[in-house]
């Protein structure tokens, strides 16, 4: 049975949905998307996922098509019409369809895509057994706040990290890792403090980085929001990432090289283990 999608307020057979040439994300990638977990046919920590979206929409001055009401009364529908268990509920916004010109067109009604897709992400081999995390130049804009679709940064990093045998690739700026290409990055020092970046324009202010360094409150981790480098991570006890499409996800090896005992620490399981159980708890 084909999968279902939803555009400009049509739900069509996946093979069916179609935007025009002319659409903005397509030319310009003027637009912002969003990547929701869907658990047990739920949302998880769906409300900071849609309060990003607007953030990101407001931030370039797009309007949304549909009020966030909406948006979620669609997600739920695209989850129960494609009978998603486990995975991902995937929302596109771009600034719609006009003649190609650089400047904002008046009069124009933004696209709205939204899709599903079905993924393990409680039980994958993955979360079990750590990955491996690759090294790169961050080459992307500078307001990287900012859910845009201009992702091919991230793709030329993803690739480049496949190519090299890893799952993941963490950006360096100024001696700094910044972020994964589609995850936050954290690490836990020798001391027992758990460091993440702080929130700027140089990192997406992660949604599951959010709920986790809450939960890791609850476990009495102390928590420094700071810079660190390739250094400090391979002399860490444990390193880890966190994304909506991964949770919380050990990192193993770093540029090739074995971080602690070469396994995922306990921290990080016991991390992903309390957010499992946050996000069926919470799951709307």
């Amino acid at each position: 049975m084909s999968r279902i999608a939803y555009v400009n307020g049509s739900f069509v057979p996946l093979e069916e949905a179609r935007v025009s040439v002319l659409d903005r994300g397509f030319l310009f990638a003027d637009g912002i998307y969003e990547v929701s977990a869907v658990l047990g046919s739920r949302l998880i920590d769906n409300e900071a996922h849609l309060a990003r979206l607007q953030r990101s929409v407001g931030e370039i001055e797009l309007p949304l098509p549909e009020t966030l009401a909406r948006i979620k009364e669609i997600q739920k529908e695209l989850i129960a019409r494609n009978s998603v268990i486990e995975g991902l509920v995937y929302i596109q916004v771009t600034r719609g369809a006009a003649e190609r010109d650089f400047v904002f067109p008046k009069g124009v009604k933004p696209t709205l895509v939204m899709f599903t897709m079905v993924k393990d992400i409680v039980n994958s081999a993955a979360a079990k057994n750590g990955i491996a995390v690759k090294t790169l130049p961050d080459i992307r804009w500078a307001r990287r706040d900012i859910k845009s679709v201009a992702l091919l940064a991230q793709v030329l990093a993803k690739q480049a990290a496949a190519e090299a045998g890893c799952q993941e690739a963490w950006m360096i700026e100024d001696g700094a890792i910044t972020e994964g290409a589609s995850s936050s990055a954290f690490i836990l020092t020798q001391d027992d403090v758990l460091v993440t970046r702080q929130n700027s324009s140089a990192i997406l202010p992660g949604c599951t980085r959010k709920a986790v360094m809450a939960l890791a409150e609850e476990l009495q981790l102390r928590i420094e929001e700071r810079p660190f480098t390739v250094a400090e991570a391979l002399a860490s006890k444990e390193v880890f990432i966190t994304s909506a499409s991964s949770f919380v996800q050990p990192v193993v090896t770093l540029d090739g090289q074995t971080i602690a005992s070469g396994k995922p620490g306990p921290v990080s399981l016991r991390l992903r283990e309390i957010y499992v159980e946050f996000a069926r708890a919470t799951a709307d």
